[in-house]
């Protein structure tokens, strides 16, 4: 039996070494790719398991064909803004030229914001909304739990669809895997086009689970729509849970039907053809870019954000429930700090993952040096996802501040060039500084060193957490 096992010795480093030469033809970065190599080859198979979950790319792949895309593009009755034509501060134009010319995504004139810092509300609005659709239904969540609220979409969905609303349902599958899939089925049964996007089954799951739609979008006739950081579940209308989601009218809707629509395509289903041309009609003021990212291309996302705080003169306001940057966020943010913009950057005390918790807090010690402002939530999760810079843009989405959101979930922001709805999102970030406690540099450094050390160990896992 001494031939089988040298025969597997052979076969086994075979497949490091062509998993290696795969790692190397990436070009990916190179602190990445030493790390990968260097637990390919000192952790024999738990090396191998670990880049299998966590190690494969996605990049080069096409979310939707071109032919598609221009199809989808071409259904837009709403007329698209020349970013340099737009009424807006120069700033703000060369962030929304770069976005369209990064990802084509095109500028919104003409919309309107309603926001919502709380469950309650934000659910009522869209319970509202549903129940008024008249023509069709486009609903996409990273987590929807069969609980009351769960429940309650899902009879919502059940009778508008028997009204004969076409409802389409995406829902991540990990996202959702506490889920019976009775709570789906009763949804597929009752005539709703209902699908899990990247099932994780065996063997497909190695291969799938690290990437993850962790996108929050409904559209409603083309007239209505909702994106945020709120998913599906009780947990999301309890008052020690903090988040921020928004209700958009307008043109900037066609950019939401159409985030959904590629996502539609990518699972392998035909193309949404039987969405209405031009009811997305101006209902307000606002210039909107609706922006995706994912594993599939560069991430968008975060080169914006770099792009946008780069040049930053007053102010910079985050709230992330989980603050993992990746370097050059990090020292981007160090650097308007240090030209003395306002950078202020509030997370939960505690949040929903303690792991998560004490890898953010690795971080902070480096920004205090620098000038940033930390503050911590006190009353409960801050699950929001904003950011406000200077007078008049703002990013609301389901984009956490972290390595998994920029890098390997499939996620999706709301850009608003708006000294209005600035001013709006500002104040609602001084109101929770009141319910937060700032970080004292010197204090924070006095930290028992038993602290100190399982932060720093937690911090290594941050490209995978």
């Amino acid at each position: 039996m001494a031939w089988y096992y040298i025969l597997l010795l052979f076969a086994y480093c075979g497949t490091i070494i062509s998993i290696v030469a795969v790692v190397l033809s990436e070009n990916r970065n190179p602190v990445k790719s030493l790390a990968w190599i260097t637990v390919l080859l000192t952790v024999p198979v738990f090396g191998f398991v670990l880049y299998i979950f966590f190690g494969r790319s996605l990049k080069n792949t096409r979310m939707i064909t071109r032919r598609n895309r221009r199809r989808l593009r071409s259904r837009e009755a709403v007329r698209h803004v020349d970013p340099l034509k737009a009424s807006l501060s120069s700033p703000c134009r060369q962030t929304a030229r770069m976005i369209q010319s990064m990802s084509g995504v095109p500028l919104y004139e003409g919309s309107s914001v309603q926001i919502f810092t709380n469950g309650m509300d934000k659910f009522e609005s869209l319970f509202s909304d549903l129940a008024s659709a008249r023509k069709y239904i486009l609903l996409q969540y990273y987590i929807i739990e069969g609980d009351e609220t769960g429940s309650r979409l899902a009879d919502l969905l059940i009778e508008r669809a028997a009204q004969g609303v076409k409802v389409r349902i995406i829902y991540d599958h990990i996202g959702s895997i506490h889920t019976k899939n009775s709570f789906f089925k009763r949804m597929a049964d009752a005539g709703i086009e209902v699908y899990p996007f990247f099932r994780v089954n065996f063997p497909a799951f190695a291969t799938r689970i690290n990437w993850r739609n962790h996108r929050k979008i409904v559209v409603i006739d083309g007239v209505v729509g909702y994106i945020g950081g709120m998913n599906v579940a009780n947990r999301y209308l309890t008052p020690g849970w903090r988040d921020t989601h928004l209700r958009i009218q307008g043109p900037a809707v066609g950019g939401l039907q159409y985030a959904f629509a590629v996502d539609w395509s990518f699972m392998g289903k035909p193309l949404i053809a039987d969405m209405p041309d031009g009811v997305c009609r101006s209902a307000g003021t606002h210039y909107m870019q609706l922006l995706t990212s994912g594993p599939s291309h560069w991430s968008n996302i975060a080169m914006v954000y770099i792009e946008a705080i780069g040049k930053a003169v007053e102010r910079v306001y985050i709230q992330t429930p989980y603050f993992l940057p990746t370097d050059s966020l990090l020292r981007v943010l160090q650097a308007a700090a240090l030209s003395k913009v306002d950078v202020r950057i509030m997370v939960p005390e505690k949040s929903d993952s303690r792991i998560l918790t004490l890898a953010s807090a690795s971080y902070i010690e480096e920004c205090l040096r620098a000038g940033i402002k930390f503050y911590l939530y006190k009353p409960g999760m801050l699950h929001a996802k904003t950011v406000v810079i200077d007078s008049d843009i703002v990013s609301v989405g389901s984009t956490n501040f972290d390595f998994r959101s920029f890098e390997h979930n499939f996620e999706s922001n709301v850009f608003i060039y708006s000294a209005e709805v600035n001013a709006r999102m500002a104040a609602v970030f001084l109101d929770d500084m009141s319910m937060c406690r700032r970080v004292n540099p010197g204090e924070w450094k006095r930290r028992p060193r038993v602290q100190k050390a399982k932060e720093s160990m937690t911090r290594l896992l941050s490209p995978v957490l």
